[in-house]
């Protein structure tokens, strides 16, 4: 029979925990999804069941034309993210926020409501953007549930949780105002591309939405490392994890970037070079 030292340890990580929510930022409180973790997980844990059951479940049924919902669906966050954009641009610009460090001050005033409120529609936003993953399995594209795809899905809900109930302003703003920036790139290549095969010719920058995503990933990872080498009156360990998590986001897009474009720009330049000296052997030869 377990004694009482047996559970110190379940106490310490509990009250470890009560102690953290006396620190959390009083402005979203009571806000949707926000005060307790629990339906930020069970969200988590529902989005990599249906990656799980999904393709079985459709492994004998005719992929979904869902190009009527596409168009529209990709329209709407996109105007959802450049909503997102222009309010923490605003509202950041109002108050002088630096782009190097800024300090989260609870404060309560209209500009700096304005930026709590659109961080909070950016972690909202992570949640509506797992539909992304069921049109995948809906239309049998089961070559687009990668590692990546689920981990950048699956993570990012959960983290900016921790950001919008502790941090949801200050140096907040900023990877969320360029991310969401990002993201109206996205979702419009992604509407234009649902349109039909005749807007292709149109969509040559695909790849450069990689490369903005790579320099926005070094940029924050860059920020991260020097909130720490100043002492920015910023939570550490929130520089910690932005660190730990980009590096990871850095590996995996560049991973994908090389395996995309590059790797099969290095078998065109080779096909190239040998029709060049096979041709030139049979100039020679003749």
């Amino acid at each position: 029979m377990p004694n009482d030292t047996d559970s110190i340890p379940f106490y310490d990580v509990f009250g470890y925990y009560e102690w953290t929510l006396t620190l959390a930022d009083p402005r979203t409180k009571g806000w949707l999804l926000v005060d307790s973790p629990v339906p930020t997980l069970l969200c988590v844990c529902g989005y990599l069941f249906v990656v799980w059951a999904g393709p079985k479940m459709m492994r004998d049924r005719k992929p979904f034309d869902l190009t009527p919902v596409l168009i529209p669906y990709n329209l709407v966050m996109a105007l959802l993210n450049l909503y997102i954009c222009v309010q923490l641009f605003v509202g950041s610009t109002q108050l002088g926020y630096s782009y190097i460090c800024e300090p989260c001050k609870q404060s309560f005033s209209s500009p700096e409501m304005r930026i709590v409120g659109a961080v909070w529609w950016y972690y909202f936003s992570k949640v509506l953007e797992f539909t992304d993953t069921f049109f995948f399995i809906l239309r049998k594209k089961d070559n687009q549930l990668t590692f990546l795809h689920v981990y950048h899905h699956s993570t990012m809900f959960s983290f900016w949780w921790i950001g919008v109930k502790w941090v949801p302003s200050g140096s907040t703003f900023l990877p969320a105002m360029v991310n969401s920036f990002i993201h109206v790139l996205m979702y419009t290549y992604y509407g234009l591309s649902a349109v039909g095969p005749h807007m292709n010719k149109y969509l040559w920058w695909k790849k450069y939405l990689t490369i903005l995503q790579l320099i926005q990933f070094t940029c924050a990872l860059i920020l991260g490392i020097n909130g720490i080498l100043v002492g920015c009156e910023f939570p550490l360990w929130m520089h910690y994890t932005l660190i730990g998590y980009m590096i990871s986001f850095i590996v995996l897009f560049g991973n994908f970037y090389a395996q995309a474009y590059l790797k099969g720009q290095t078998i065109k330049e080779f096909e190239i070079n040998a029709n060049c000296l096979d041709l030139r052997s049979k100039n020679k030869a003749e």
